[in-house]
């Protein structure tokens, strides 16, 4: 799939963390748009990407002048109180179009500078590696987290074929885990996986977050509905994991090898230190 990249000027890069994301003071995306274009995210269903006319997963903006304008916007909001950051809510910060822009990479030039209270960095890819020596300045105020839906590599294509690899995320996670940087594997959302997917897991994170469609799409699975993910898994004659309950599958295969206060839920998964 061909992807079609867009210059902007942005006139503000922290949001007010809202919903969802109220544990944080902000949010903050350094791209607006994601070339993974995965047939499940909730963000299709979303003003940013009702009123564009390309189909989500084709276009990206990038934004320009991030890093000081991050700058700017960072010390007055330290002036607020605790700057606590999620990065990304409606974008994968490590998507192709990084490589080159590195838009991501500036973003944490700036923050490990000007450290804010907590930075939360959602990806589902293995270039976070890169930027490694950034996140090792930040010490216990990030956290890095993976997203791996599944063990499967033939769920994974069929869900979200321009995402990275399974193998590849783990790898990451390894690397991560190797370099001391704080990361948790994100089973979100939860995709049909086998029963040997905690084992694969247990040597490389201490902490796993598990969410799903009904949870975590921010209208108790309406958007993820109206994306039609329900055909996708008659097609593949597995309806029974896509339920409010089926997460429970997955959840309590991690139970036997995860002790309790390593497995997180939903929303309290991705929060503050663990906190929301």
């Amino acid at each position: 799939m061909n992807t079609q990249h867009f210059y902007k000027n942005p006139k503000t890069l922290l949001n007010k963390g809202t919903g969802y994301l109220t544990g944080y003071s902000h949010t903050l995306n350094p791209y607006t748009g994601c070339s993974f274009g995965c047939s499940y995210c909730y963000v299709r269903r979303m003003p940013v990407s009702i009123f564009r006319q390309e189909e989500w997963g084709t276009w990206v903006d990038v934004k320009r002048g991030a890093a000081d304008l991050l700058r700017k916007e960072l010390k007055k909001a330290k002036k607020n109180g605790k700057v606590t950051i999620f990065m990304s809510s409606s974008t994968d910060p490590y998507q192709p179009v990084e490589y080159k822009e590195k838009v991501t990479r500036s973003i944490l030039e700036v923050l490990a500078e000007e450290q804010p209270d907590f930075l939360l960095v959602q990806t589902r890819s293995p270039l976070v590696t890169r930027d490694i020596d950034l996140l090792q300045k930040l010490g216990e105020r990030v956290r890095v987290s993976i997203t791996v839906e599944t063990d499967d590599e033939q769920i994974r294509k069929h869900f979200s074929p321009s995402a990275p690899p399974i193998p590849a995320r783990l790898k990451a996670l390894k690397l991560l885990a190797e370099s001391g940087v704080p990361a948790q594997a994100a089973i979100a959302p939860v995709l049909p996986s086998s029963e040997q997917f905690p084992e694969k897991l247990k040597n490389l994170v201490k902490r796993i977050c598990i969410d799903d469609y009904f949870m975590g799409d921010g209208s108790g699975g309406k958007r993820t509905k109206s994306l039609g993910i329900a055909e996708k898994y008659e097609q593949l004659g597995l309806e029974e994991w896509y339920t409010p309950t089926a997460y429970l599958t997955v959840y309590n295969r991690f139970k036997k090898i995860f002790s309790d206060d390593q497995i997180y839920l939903s929303q309290k998964g991705f929060g503050v230190s663990g906190t929301m």
